[in-house]
């Protein structure tokens, strides 16, 4: 092959990462769209492309990686994609679903859900922030400096965005119908405001980069892989729910570990 095609077939790999990083930034755009729309099945799919999202963002960067296409600029356009699809988009649709649709009929006394509107905006924005704090403060830190989160580390420095996006996308997904009792709407903004807590806190997250899917692996894996994939397509609002809490309290049980063990990460 002439180096004229050698260079060409390095420009085109490199624009892989940046197609992933596009289609992540168009499936927040579209869950915005259908979160505007009000209803159950607008809602689900909103949700389901936060969780589209999230697998082109866990891919894009190991593309990256994989055909030494890395750059400062593909790393800073990733983190603005991940602003809007893991950020503004779930909080969005935090807001429309869980706080938005409330009955006041429903209510001891209408401030109550007043209260909570007002708290919505509120709580859902400090989503937004912590997020796009967080991606800042992995953005500042050099690749080489050994920092937790970095490539090659198996532990993320607070909650992923991802992570806390697919929590909000899992529990729509799951439910799918709007909240319309104040007590739940004043819990889920509680937990809304947690996961924005855990972007920032310092509690340690299994980044799963220490992964190397080149290695050769036993057989039982593939086949433990294909089941779980089975399930997500047969029973995907189970799941995806279980999955995205477990790894909401993995951080908090290895906290309590490190803490009252002494076990080291």
């Amino acid at each position: 092959m002439s180096q004229k095609n050698n260079q060409r077939l390095r420009r085109g790999i490199s624009l892989l990462p940046g197609m992933l990083t596009v289609g992540n930034l168009l499936c927040g755009y579209y869950a915005i769209l259908m979160a505007a729309g009000g209803t159950p099945e607008n809602f689900d799919k909103a949700a389901k492309a936060i969780g589209i999202a999230i697998v082109l963002d866990g891919l894009d960067g190991r593309v990256a990686r994989m055909t030494k296409s890395a750059s400062a600029f593909g790393k800073e356009f990733d983190s603005l994609a991940d602003v809007v699809s893991f950020g503004i988009a779930p909080a969005f649709l935090a807001l429309v679903w869980g706080v938005r649709q409330l009955d006041p009929a429903l209510a001891a006394s209408p401030d109550i859900v007043k209260h909570i509107a007002q708290s919505g905006g509120i709580v859902t924005f400090a989503f937004v922030i912590a997020g796009a704090w967080r991606l800042a403060r992995f953005n500042l830190q050099p690749a080489d400096s050994g920092h937790i989160g970095q490539p090659g580390h198996r532990f993320f420095l607070g909650m992923p965005i991802p992570g806390a996006a697919g929590v909000i996308a899992a529990t729509v997904h799951y439910f799918k119908e709007p909240v319309t009792q104040w007590y739940w709407g004043a819990v889920w903004l509680g937990l809304v405001a947690t996961l924005a807590f855990f972007m920032v806190s310092h509690i340690r997250y299994y980044s799963f980069k220490d992964i190397d899917f080149g290695r050769r692996r036993p057989s039982v894996i593939l086949v433990g892989l294909g089941l779980l994939v089975w399930a997500i397509v047969v029973h995907s609002e189970y799941v995806l729910l279980a999955i995205a809490f477990i790894y909401y309290f993995s951080g908090l049980i290895g906290a309590a570990r490190r803490r009252f063990i002494g076990q080291r990460a």
